[in-house]
C-alpha cells in the first residue's frame, strides 16, 4: 500500500496536538514531524493540515473567562500561530527539510480564481520540496466564515491537489460502530459509498478542544472518497503510526475510492456553500441528469429559478421538492436561464462535464 501513495495528504486534529489541559503536547508534535519527515524520505510528497493554533495561544497568555469567545479565539489564534509555525520549522529544520505556512479562510475557495492561486502556491512548494503546512486563518475567520473544522479543510485540499491518500489522524482508533468507550464496540474498517447511514452509530459528542466531531469527519471522508480519493482515520497519539498505517499494520478506518474526477468537479463538489443560484428541475430531466449516461442540464427540463446566478457561478440543481440533487457551473446566467425555461433546442445551462451529483 505503501509504494502506492506518492502524494499523502496529512491532517493532524487539535486533540493529537494537545494535553489534556489543552496545551501542546512537544514530544508528540517532535514524533509526528519525524515520521513525515521519514515520508519525505522515502521520495513522498506530504501537505500538512494542523491544527494547534489556539492550543499554541493558550499557553502562552492568560484570557478573562468573560472575554467575548470570538474575540479570545482571535486573539489566542494570533499569538499561537507564530508559537505553532516556529516549532514546526525547528523540528523540519533538525531534518533539514524547509516548511511554509499557508494559513487560507473558506472565502478562498468559492472563486475559482483564489480556488487555482492557492492550487498553484502549494504545487510550487511542493515542487521545491517544501513541506506546506495549511491551517484555517482563525483571525480572520469568525462564524459563518468558518470551516466546519479543519477535516472539512483537509478535504478540500486533498482534492484540490488530486492527493494519492488523505490520512486523519485522531485521537481514537477509527470510526466505531456504536460509542468507543462501550464494551464490545468495534472500529469500522472498511466504509464504502454505498453502505447506508453510519452516522447513525457515532455518538454526537464533540472531540476534546476541537471543533470537529466523528461526524463531520465521516461526511468529508465519503464526499472525498466519492470522489476518487482513498481516506484513513486512524490513532495519531498511537506511536510511529504513519509508518505502521501505511503498511497496514494498525486498525484503522478505510473509506474505499470511487471512480476518480476531475479537477473541476472536485471543486464543485466542495462548492455547496458557496452556490449561488438554485435552479429546480420536473422529474423527467432529473431522471436523465442522475441516469449512467452523460446528460447536461437542458432549460426544456427547468420549472423555476429561484435565486439569481452569473455565468460562471456554481448552482444548486433540486428536484420538484427541492431536495438537492447536484452542484453544476452555470453557462449562462439566470436572466437568459428564465426566458428559456421549458424551451426545447436551447443551449444547456450546466454541461455534464461541469456538473456533480450529490445523491
Amino acid at each position: 500500500m505503501n509504494a502506492a501513495y506518492k502524494r499523502i495528504v496529512v491532517k493532524i486534529g487539535s486533540n493529537v496536538l494537545t494535553t489534556e489541559n489543552g496545551l501542546p503536547n512537544a514530544a508528540r508534535i517532535a514524533h509526528l514531524v519525524a515520521q513525515l519527515a521519514a515520508l519525505k524520505k522515502q521520495g513522498k510528497e506530504v501537505i500538512l493540515v494542523s491544527s494547534g493554533a489556539v492550543a499554541s495561544g493558550r499557553s502562552l497568555i492568560k484570557i478573562s473567562e468573560k472575554q467575548n469567545a470570538v474575540a479570545a479565539r482571535q486573539l489566542l489564534a494570533s499569538i499561537g500561530q507564530i508559537k505553532l509555525i516556529n516549532t514546526y520549522m525547528q523540528l523540519f529544520e533538525k531534518e533539514d527539510m524547509l516548511c511554509s505556512q499557508v494559513l487560507v479562510t473558506k472565502e478562498d475557495f468559492r472563486d475559482r480564481m483564489h480556488y487555482l492561486n492557492i492550487k498553484n502556491c502549494l504545487e510550487i512548494l511542493l515542487q521545491y520540496q517544501v513541506i506546506p503546512i495549511v491551517n484555517e486563518n482563525d483571525v480572520v475567520s469568525v462564524t459563518e466564515l468558518m470551516f466546519t473544522d479543519n477535516d472539512e479543510l483537509a478535504g478540500l485540499i486533498a482534492s484540490m491537489l488530486n492527493a494519492d491518500v488523505l490520512i486523519i489522524l485522531s485521537n481514537v482508533d477509527g470510526i466505531y460502530n456504536g460509542d468507543p468507550k462501550a464494551e464490545g464496540a468495534a472500529v469500522i474498517r472498511e466504509i464504502k459509498g454505498g453502505e447506508g447511514n453510519i452516522s447513525s452509530f457515532i455518538t454526537t459528542g464533540k472531540s476534546g478542544f476541537g471543533r470537529g466531531g466523528m461526524i463531520t469527519k465521516l461526511g468529508m471522508a465519503q464526499k472525498v472518497a466519492k470522489l476518487g480519493i482513498p481516506v484513513l482515520i486512524a490513532n495519531g497519539t498511537r506511536k510511529n503510526i504513519l509508518a505502521e498505517l501505511l503498511e497496514d499494520k494498525v486498525i484503522h478506518t478505510r473509506f474505499v475510492p470511487e471512480k476518480i474526477t476531475s479537477g473541476k468537479k472536485k471543486w464543485i463538489a466542495h462548492s455547496e456553500n458557496s452556490a449561488t443560484g438554485v435552479v429546480q428541475l420536473n422529474a423527467g430531466a432529473k431522471a436523465a441528469l442522475l441516469s449512467e449516461k452523460a446528460s447536461s442540464l437542458l432549460p426544456v427540463g427547468i420549472i423555476n429559478i429561484s435565486a439569481d446566478f452569473k455565468k460562471g457561478d456554481i448552482i444548486r440543481v433540486v428536484d420538484e421538492d427541492e431536495v438537492l440533487i447536484g452542484l453544476g457551473i452555470a453557462e449562462y446566467g439566470s436572466d437568459k436561464a428564465r426566458e428559456r425555461i421549458g424551451e426545447k433546442k436551447q443551449p444547456p445551462l450546466v454541461h455534464y462535464n461541469y456538473f456533480h451529483a450529490v445523491v
